[in-house]
Parts: structure tokens; C-alpha cells; sequence
């Protein structure tokens, strides 16, 4: 089953957020799955939750990974 949507949880002026970005875009683009991001900052559950721990990637609501975007892990997860 595919996922419905891909979020980047992520901070302004975070590099590795940037970079996780750039990563989950190009490879949900080539598997033609939406994605999105969400700002830690502009929530305070999203702050309680993830904090320091940007960029978080969730598949469908639910954590994936964190800090750097694991490829082959993220698509092994986009294809079930």
C-alpha cells in the first residue's frame, strides 16, 4: 500500500533540514507521492515533540527517521 503523504518536519535556518528536504522532494517526486513540510516552531505539540531533533520525516503521521533522510529505507517504505 502507498503512503498517503510524506512531512518534513523542519526549522528555519536548519541545514540538515534543507538537505532532508532536497532529498524527500526529489525522490517522492519519482515516485509520484505528495509531500509537504511543517514548521517545528509553528506549533508548540510540534515543538514538545520533535524539539531539537529536526528534521523529522513522517510517512502518513508516523516517524520514519530523523536528522538525515535514509533512502533506501525511505523507499522500501513508500513501496509497501
Amino acid at each position: 500500500m502507498a503512503a498517503d503523504v510524506v512531512t518534513v518536519v523542519t526549522r528555519q535556518g536548519c541545514h540538515l533540514c534543507e538537505v532532508a528536504e532536497a532529498e524527500v522532494e526529489r525522490i517522492c517526486v519519482e515516485l509520484a507521492v505528495p509531500w509537504e513540510t511543517m514548521d517545528v516552531d509553528a506549533d508548540p505539540e510540534l515543538r514538545a515533540e520533535y524539539g531539537e531533533r529536526v528534521p523529522v520525516i513522517l510517512i502518513d503521521g508516523e516517524e520514519h527517521g530523523y536528522w538525515r533522510v535514509e533512502e533506501p529505507r525511505l523507499r522500501a517504505a513508500l513501496a509497501r
